[in-house]
C-alpha cells in the first residue's frame, strides 16, 4: 500500500496531524502504536486542554480527537512501526504484523514514556495518585500532602510548583545531595512546606484504590538503615522521560537524550520528508496542548513539502 502521509503515533500530536493532513486531502494513514491514544489514556482528569471548561478524562479526550480525525477521512490502524527505510523514496515502513507501507512523507509522533522506579505499585496506582506531571495533575492536590521523587532541576521545579498548591511536599532523594542547579536548590530550601528526604529510596506505595502513603528506606544497605512511612495523597515521578525512538536509532538524528532533533524552526528532521511532533521531539514542555500544536505544524510542513515536490 502507498500513502502520501504516514503518521506514527496516536497521542494529541498524532491525531492532530491526522486532522490537518486529512483536511489537506493527503489521505493519511495513522498507526496507533502499542498505546493507542498515548499517555493521556492513563490520565484520569484533564483540566488544562482548551475547549473543556469542566475538564475531561484522558481517554475521552483521545477518543474525541480520534473521531475528529476519522470524520475527515484519516485511516487509523492498530499496529506498531518497527522499521523505516530512510534510504528509499518513497519511504518503506514495516509494521509489527509484517506488513509494509510506502509513504511519501512520515510524521513521527510516538511520544515519550515516564521513567518509573520499577515498583509494582506505580503501575497499579497510576492516575490514582501516581503521576509524572505536576503541571497536569497538581491542581487535584490542593491542601494535600504529596511527594516528588528525584533530585535534579525537573524534580525541584515540580516540587516548587506543587508547594504553591499542596500543604506539604516531600522530596525523596536517593543521594545525600541535590543534583539541581544552585539557584533551584536555594528556592527549594527556602520553601517552608518542602521537606527534602536525603538518602531515601521508595520501596512501596501504600493504598488500595488511591495513594495513601509511601514506605521508605533511609541509608539502604548500611548500618544506619531505617524504614519509615510518610502519609501522602500524591506521588510524582520526576526522574525523567524516555522518548520512544528506539526504532529510529541510526536513521533519524537524535539528541543526547534520544529526542528527535528538528531544524529551522519547523518540525523537519535531518531526513527530507520526515517530520516529528509532540513529546518525542520536545523534552522541554511535554504538554498535550503543545503536542497538538506540533502535530498541526507537522501536517502543514508535510503538505508544503509535497506541494514543492
Amino acid at each position: 500500500m502507498k500513502t502520501k502521509c504516514l503518521i506514527i503515533g496516536s497521542g494529541p500530536a498524532g491525531y492532530t496531524a491526522a486532522i490537518y493532513a486529512s483536511r489537506a486531502n493527503l489521505s493519511p494513514v495513522l498507526y496507533s502504536g502499542n498505546q493507542p491514544g498515548g499517555q493521556l489514556t492513563i490520565t484520569t482528569e484533564v483540566e488544562n486542554f482548551p475547549g473543556y471548561p469542566e475538564g475531561i478524562s484522558g481517554p475521552e479526550l483521545m477518543d474525541d480527537l480520534q473521531r475528529q480525525a476519522q470524520r475527515f477521512g484519516a485511516d487509523i490502524r492498530d499496529g506498531l512501526v518497527t522499521n523505516i527505510d530512510v534510504e528509499s523514496r518513497p519511504f518503506k515502513v514495516t509494521i509489527d504484523s509484517g506488513d509494509q507501507i510506502e509513504a511519501e512523507t512520515v510524521i513521527i509522533a510516538t511520544g515519550a514514556s515516564a521513567r518509573f522506579l520499577g515498583l509494582d505499585d506505580e503501575r497499579r496506582l497510576w492516575g490514582m495518585g501516581v503521576s509524572a506531571c505536576a503541571t497536569c495533575d497538581g491542581f487535584f492536590y490542593r491542601k494535600k500532602r504529596v511527594a516528588v521523587v528525584g533530585g535534579g532541576d525537573t524534580a525541584c521545579e515540580e516540587a516548587l510548583y506543587l508547594s504553591n498548591l499542596a500543604s506539604k511536599v516531600y522530596m525523596i532523594v536517593r543521594k545525600d545531595y541535590l543534583r539541581a542547579s544552585k539557584v533551584m536548590q536555594a528556592r527549594v530550601f527556602e520553601k517552608e512546606n518542602i521537606e527534602v528526604l536525603f538518602n531515601c529510596n521508595t520501596v512501596e506505595l501504600l493504598g488500595e484504590e488511591f495513594v495513601e502513603g509511601a514506605h521508605l528506606v533511609e541509608h539502604k544497605g548500611t548500618d544506619l538503615e531505617r524504614h519509615f512511612n510518610i502519609e501522602i495523597d500524591g506521588f510524582f515521578l520526576a526522574i525523567g522521560h524516555q522518548p520512544n525512538t528506539s526504532f529510529l536509532q541510526g536513521k533519524v538524528e537524535l539528541d543526547e537524550a534520544g529526542y528527535i532533533k528538528t531544524f529551522g524552526g519547523t518540525t523537519a528532521t535531518n531526513i527530507e520528508g520526515i517530520f516529528a511532533a509532540g513529546d518525542v521531539a520536545d523534552p522541554r514542555y511535554q504538554q498535550a496542548v503543545s503536542a497538538a500544536g506540533m502535530g498541526c505544524r507537522a501536517a502543514l510542513d508535510a503538505e508544503k513539502f509535497l506541494a514543492q515536490k
